[in-house]
């Protein structure tokens, strides 16, 4: 039990800063609102759990044995973040609203996760930190999970809440303009250590 409150705190402190899943569930919320947002938001919830279990179950191994295979799919995620950050900076709010464009579904919020730097960091540490030689893994693997999918939905709904109350203050296109280039500069940021981790890799 101690460590499953020690799992629940490190889910939490790692789930509820800033990254990209909460940059864009929150760009989500300002510009499509709560209920076309979901989608997106159930997306995350599930997804990366079921990243940490695969991952704890030995999907890592993979990696450890073709880590370029991780590097060559860090970087592929690297370049779809900068597209993203692209598209968020740019979207017209009047084009938005007019319903021209849409959030991530279910499925595609699933999959950003096997490219979010971010998801890998926080998986595979509470991975390597929270399982034990004198434990049975699976069951602590399964803790971890757990742990993960009961603070993802209050943690990344809340990012999700104050991105929808932000869609009512931000009337103006010109400030719902400036959100925009703020998250898009956000996302970017949150790749920094990403990047730097590939550039000591390869160079």
């Amino acid at each position: 039990m101690e460590i499953f409150f020690a799992v629940i705190f490190f889910a939490f402190s790692t789930t509820i800063t800033p990254g990209p899943n909460n940059v864009m569930i929150m760009s989500s919320g300002v510009n499509y609102g709560i209920k076309a947002s979901i989608s997106h938001w159930l997306g995350i919830c599930l997804g990366f759990p079921f990243m940490v279990l695969l991952i704890g179950l030995g999907f890592g191994i993979v990696f450890e044995q073709y880590p370029n295979l991780h590097q060559i799919i860090k970087l592929l995620g690297i370049i779809y973040l900068v597209w993203l950050a692209w598209h968020i900076a740019s979207a017209e709010p009047k084009r938005i609203e007019q319903g021209h464009s849409k959030p991530l579904n279910f499925y595609q919020a699933v999959l950003f996760q096997w490219i979010n730097g971010k998801a890998w960091v926080m998986a595979s540490g509470a991975i390597a930190a929270f399982t034990t030689l004198q434990g049975v893994y699976w069951q602590e693997v399964l803790i971890i999970t757990l742990a993960f999918l009961i603070v993802a939905f209050p943690c990344i709904g809340l990012w999700l809440i104050c991105g929808a109350l932000l869609r009512k203050v931000l009337t103006k296109p010109l400030f719902q303009r400036v959100f925009n280039i703020s998250m898009a500069v956000i996302l970017l940021l949150s790749m920094v250590p990403v990047m730097l981790e590939l550039w000591h890799y390869y160079f």
